[in-house]
């Protein structure tokens, strides 16, 4: 009886490995076959600062996931009614005459700059994903600290969804999300990032950055 040559168990081998590729088609290493379309690439924000003048010097540091549970906001005892325009044809001054957390800060008067207390421009910018915009009121102290606050119209009247202060405080918009940095009384520097929950503005993360060299 003849024997095969050695050297055909090999060239067996090689030729079932081939087979099998052939069988299982030419997939990319991603798992995308010939021809196939790869999916589209989400495109994601940018942070858009609300007071760009106010952002210089700002702390910037990513977030880190926090919880926080509230009672649902409430309209403003005594607040403007909001007409078929929305937030953005409510005279500011009066939402602030009525929200007694921020209407001290018009005695200071309006200021078009960082540099002196007062309250700065407002802004419009949709916090909520609805289409229409919020009202967005930041004022300064002589101290150096500022307060923020936040309103969106509910059944024809104003809510405050968010108020926080802080000092060195820097705001913007991510998306839909807002970003409010400042400089915490320990030395770090502070970066809590919000994001509507249905009803409010609530903290999606919060993290302090130690400058090097800092007194801890």
């Amino acid at each position: 009886m003849t024997r095969a040559p050695r050297a055909a168990a090999p060239a067996l081998a090689v030729a079932a490995v081939a087979l099998v590729l052939a069988l299982g088609g030419c997939a990319a290493p991603g798992g995308l076959g010939v021809g196939e379309p790869a999916p589209a690439v989400s495109v994601q924000p940018r942070p858009e600062e609300l007071w760009p003048a106010w952002a210089v010097g700002s702390p910037k540091a990513p977030g880190a996931a926090v919880a926080m549970q509230q009672p649902p906001p409430e309209p403003l005892p005594g607040g403007p009614a909001v007409p078929a325009g929305g937030m953005a044809a409510v005279d500011p001054l009066e939402v602030l005459r009525a929200d007694k957390r921020m209407k001290p800060f018009l005695a200071r008067g309006m200021i078009s700059e960082p540099g002196r207390a007062g309250i700065r421009p407002p802004v419009l910018h949709d916090l909520t994903g609805d289409g229409r915009p919020e009202l967005v009121i930041g004022a300064d102290l002589e101290s150096g600290r500022s307060a923020i606050a936040v309103y969106t119209a509910r059944d024809g009247k104003v809510v405050p969804v968010l108020y926080t202060s802080g000092r060195r405080m820097a705001v913007e918009a991510l998306g839909h999300d807002l970003l409010v940095r400042t400089a915490a009384n320990d030395g770090a520097e502070q970066a809590v990032r919000y994001r509507w929950d249905g009803r409010r503005l609530s903290v999606v993360s919060d993290e302090k950055r130690y400058r090097k060299g800092a007194d801890l």
